[in-house]
């Protein structure tokens, strides 16, 4: 039951980003008098025409993901059909400005108002980059954060590895002194032969243990980092969760740009697909895993995935919104249409880069699998 949930879940992710996105440029054609021919739920082929709305057919298609927006004219190439009455191209280049980004606004503001909600209602902890930026956020009053020193990992043939001290524990004292962060453990054990860990460990860290231990050059064997032990953030105004959600966009798309910038670098270098890019397989897994987590964090995947979607749809790219607008904006610097086959052209190939970058992405996501 819980993997057709998902299945269910990962469906209904994909199709409600992809139609907002649509139903976007739907809109913005619509006002701008360009004739929307089709509004497809699903991909072709056609199963059915559902109805014909102000001219529009509106299909359900056999591929049940997304949707599409199919306008009068825009991938016309003759001069007859792009400056037909209802086309595309008959209209000014505002116009086609905002009908090409009115899909990334919609899906820009999906997210703002699912992060905005979160970051009210839900009391959701806002994305922070480092422990740093979180303890700043703590002092700042933005959220409560407890923070404490965690053993992350034991040195093979070290102090701590010969008396059994268990990793993934806190250290809660050092003979008997509370330890404020890793930085002040190398100084509390400088000049000693042996020191005595008091550690929380064991199923929530309920288990409170002593280790004494024998150091070498003063050093016990461990790996420390900085834990957040308690974190919670406070109920919000929707005016203060507003500016964090704003907040939360512009690090999102900071990760997302770095991210496609780390493929391209990657797949130029190594021919690899880097740690941390996934696709489909690996969207179908985080939706499985935030599932099984609540509805809480489903949402904040899709205000997420929305975000990611703006983002790499108004990258300038051959086939993507951003590619088709950087003709339109080249129109407008050069006065004149850029060459009709020219640009036809380079969408198809941008398309099918991006149909081998998918199925090069989701063959790697499927290798992590095993």
């Amino acid at each position: 039951m819980d993997i057709i949930l998902s299945g269910l879940a990962f469906l209904a992710l994909l199709t409600v980003l992809v139609l907002f996105h649509e139903f976007g440029h739907f809109i913005a054609a619509r006002k701008a008098g360009v004739t929307v021919e089709e509004f497809g739920f699903g991909l072709p082929p056609r199963a059915k025409a559902l109805f014909v709305s102000g001219g529009t057919v509106f299909s359900l298609n056999w591929i049940p993901f997304g949707g599409f927006v199919r306008l009068q004219g825009e991938n016309a190439t003759t001069e007859a059909e792009r400056s037909r009455r209802g086309s595309f191209n008959s209209v000014s280049v505002p116009a086609r400005v905002a009908i090409l980004t009115a899909g990334v606004a919609m899906n820009f503001l999906c997210a703002l108002v699912i992060f905005s909600f979160g970051f009210s209602v839900g009391r959701w902890i806002p994305t922070y980059l480092s422990f740093k930026e979180m303890q700043a956020a703590a002092q700042r009053g933005e959220i409560h954060l407890k923070a404490v020193v965690l053993i992350d990992d034991i040195v093979s043939g070290g102090g701590a590895a010969q008396v059994g001290v268990p990793k993934d524990s806190i250290l809660l004292r050092l003979d008997d002194q509370s330890v404020p962060s890793p930085e002040h453990v190398a100084t509390m054990q400088e000049g000693k032969k042996r020191v005595t860990y008091t550690l929380l460990t064991g199923e929530n860290f309920s288990e409170e243990k002593t280790f004494t231990i024998p150091l070498k050059d003063g050093r016990a064997g461990v790996v420390l980092r900085p834990f957040p032990q308690e974190l919670s953030s406070p109920r919000r105004s929707l005016a203060s969760a507003l500016l964090l959600s704003l907040r939360e966009a512009r690090v999102v798309t900071v990760q997302t740009v770095a991210g496609m910038a780390r493929l391209f670098f990657s797949l130029a270098r190594t021919g690899t697909v880097p740690e941390g890019i996934t696709g489909i397989v690996g969207i179908a897994q985080l939706t499985h895993a935030s599932i099984q987590e609540g509805f809480a964090t489903y949402l904040r995947l899709i205000a997420l995935l929305s975000l990611s979607l703006a983002v790499l749809n108004i990258l300038p790219l051959p086939a993507l919104d951003g590619g088709r607008l950087l003709f339109v904006l080249v129109e407008a610097v050069r006065q004149r249409p850029a060459n009709r086959r020219f640009e036809l052209a380079a969408n198809a190939i941008g398309f099918a880069f991006l149909i081998f970058l998918i199925l090069l992405i989701t063959y790697h996501d499927i290798l992590r699998l095993f």
